[in-house]
């Protein structure tokens, strides 16, 4: 049997119905560009995440990076944030003219060690990123502490997190802003490109809404030097379709996850870990094993597609050799990079796909 990595077929059955309906009238009114639909999701996903605004861009990653300028980031600052993320998390630091600097992992979350925090904090430091990673959140109260005695911003990097709870509280409700990916695979996915800026913060909400369309306060009249980073309006019909679906598919992902920890038991697979006090979405099912090409090679010669998030540490990419980090500079992040191994997950995964993919793993460890 063959399994893909994702699948989101049967999620798309589900909304079909509802998107053609909205294309047709957008199609209708040739409402393109900040049609109607993009302010009704962008009102539906601050109320899910419970803040007080949401503001719709045209990625994650200008998310993080109009946030960051919203926040005032700019040259002389720095900006702290865990080496183990995707790339996009470092870059949109760097397109402020901020300085990158990074914290290593906690080795049972993956998420940033808020021991290693304290001692990174300089004068210049104006923003934390703890990223939210495989659908988990990081530990927050223990972040928020340090940040609030020490007088520097949290932005939250919630791109993996979709509807995730902390103690109660959603994913990128808790830090000055926190910020979405729509990116197909994410767990709320567009049919392209898209991201989102949550917020409690009115300035924030309001700078993040002039620079997502070039600094204007009318069509001709421009406050701030600006940018063209609008949510789509036919992405945000498919994503207002998908929201009311969100909790339901987060469930089935958890099912999914239950289903792997059944099948995988004994074998020697260190298993996501799940903090009591949070829940775990499993954007993605990340394991880690020894032997890790080995058992890729094998799961591909099954028909099963498996991934690695991520190879290689933000700090040892050659995009940021210029930062001048070594091997050894963060050694849990990089003794994770060596074994991690995502495995097939979606909403619709079956327990026979699950247990095809953990015979295929049980065959070579």
């Amino acid at each position: 049997m063959s399994v893909p990595f994702i699948d989101f077929t049967e999620q798309n059955k589900m909304i079909r119905a509802g998107v053609d309906r909205g294309f047709a009238q957008v199609i209708a009114k040739a409402s393109f560009i900040m049609g109607p639909e993009v302010r009704k999701f962008e009102e539906e996903f601050a109320a899910y995440c419970g803040v007080k605004h949401a503001v719709g861009v045209n990625s994650g990653t200008d998310a993080l990076y109009l946030a960051l300028a919203a926040l005032g980031v700019g040259e002389g600052d720095e900006v702290i944030l865990p080496t183990y993320t995707f790339i996009a998390t470092a870059l949109c630091v760097s397109y402020t003219g901020a300085k990158v600097k990074f914290v290593d992992i906690d080795e049972v979350s993956y998420n940033m060690d808020p021991a290693q925090l304290d001692k990174a904090i300089t004068p210049r430091t104006k923003v934390i990123i703890p990223v939210h990673l495989y659908g988990q959140t990081a530990d927050m109260d223990e972040i928020l502490a340090i940040a609030a005695s020490r007088h520097v911003a949290v932005l939250e990097d919630a791109c993996q997190a979709h509807g995730t709870r902390y103690k109660g509280r959603r994913s990128g409700s808790m830090g000055n802003a926190g910020c979405f990916s729509f990116y197909p695979t994410k767990g709320l996915g567009a049919w392209g490109d898209g991201g989102m800026v949550v917020t409690g913060d009115d300035k924030v909400a309001y700078m993040v809404r002039m620079l997502r369309d070039y600094g204007r306060t009318d069509r001709y009249a421009h406050k701030f030097k600006g940018h063209n980073s609008r949510l789509d309006t036919l992405q945000a019909v498919v994503l207002s379709e998908k929201i009311g679906y969100l909790d339901r598919w987060n469930d089935m992902r958890k099912h999914v996850a239950g289903c792997y920890a059944r099948h995988l038991a004994g074998t020697g697979v260190i298993l996501p870990a799940v903090r009591p006090d949070r829940e775990h979405v499993f954007q993605t099912y990340a394991v880690r094993l020894e032997n890790r090409a080995r058992v890729m090679e094998h799961l591909t010669a099954k028909g099963i597609t498996a991934l690695i998030h991520y190879p290689i540490p933000v700090h040892l990419q050659e995009a940021y050799a210029d930062a001048g980090f070594k091997a050894g500079d963060f050694p849990v992040s990089e003794k994770v990079c060596g074994d991690i191994l995502s495995l097939p997950m979606f909403p619709h995964m079956t327990e026979d796909q699950v247990m095809e993919v953990a015979r295929a793993v049980k065959e070579v460890l």
